[in-house]
């Protein structure tokens, strides 16, 4: 294999995985296994001119990435570029954060996601629709994490150095996760007296909440934020 190359393979021996539920990590014997998890990603085989063809593998580092900026890049793979995901009905990703950055709290409308931590160590945050915490876990290489559709989440790298993880998403066509904070928040095209009414706050008091992050998708450390205590003091009387 080439440098820099993630080979995905049609199959891994382990029959061991693990999940992260509490702050902790369980060990759970499924019925199902790694060679099974990954063999329903890419280890289909489809019939050319009579022939049983397996999937040739796909290296996500010679892919453009879907967004980039300093803080960060993630890629995204569904049926268009890599067409044996139509058999699959999943897309892959794989999101690199740099020290202190934080994929911004976003949810999946779509799909439920499944990942697992490449490299470094983080921590990752769910919440249940209605708000309230689900689950707050530290994360370090190794570790598979699940995410149900519809539960806002976020990724954050600790300070020691980057955050790398991948996975996939049950569904093949572009997920279109909806960003919940930062320049590209969904709460922008939702703005108006009716959702500061739901919030309990004025309109002009949501406008400088969701207008306080100006970078989008990838989040900077938090010591680099503009004007930090004035948006916490704000976010405060939201949360009140």
């Amino acid at each position: 294999m080439e440098p820099n190359t993630l080979f995905i393979p049609q199959y891994i021996d382990a029959n061991l995985i693990l999940f992260i539920q509490n702050r902790s990590m369980r060990e759970s014997y499924k019925a199902w296994s790694w060679r099974k998890l990954l063999n329903s990603i890419i280890g289909k085989q489809w019939r050319k001119g009579g022939r049983v063809h397996s999937p040739e593998p796909y290296n996500l580092y010679g892919n453009e990435p879907s967004f980039c900026n300093d803080y960060g890049s993630s890629i995204s793979i569904d049926r268009r570029q890599y067409s044996p995901l139509k058999l699959t009905g999943t897309s892959i990703y794989f999101v690199n954060l740099t020290a202190g950055s934080m994929l911004a709290p976003h949810l999946n409308p779509m799909a439920t996601e499944y990942g697992i931590i490449l490299k470094g160590t983080g921590i990752i945050q769910v919440v249940f629709p209605n708000g309230t915490n689900a689950m707050t876990a530290k994360v370090r290489a190794g570790d598979v994490f699940w995410v149900p559709r519809y539960f806002p989440f976020c990724q954050i790298a600790s300070m020691d150095g980057s955050l790398e993880f991948f996975g996939y998403t049950t569904s093949e066509k572009k997920n279109r996760p909806q960003f919940l904070i930062g320049a590209s928040s969904v709460l922008k095209s939702m703005m108006g007296p009716e959702l500061a009414a739901a919030f309990g706050v004025a309109e002009e008091t949501l406008q400088r909440v969701v207008g306080a992050q100006s970078q989008s998708i990838i989040l900077p450390p938090l010591h680099e934020e503009e004007g930090e205590e004035k948006e916490q003091v704000i976010i405060r009387r939201v949360a009140a």
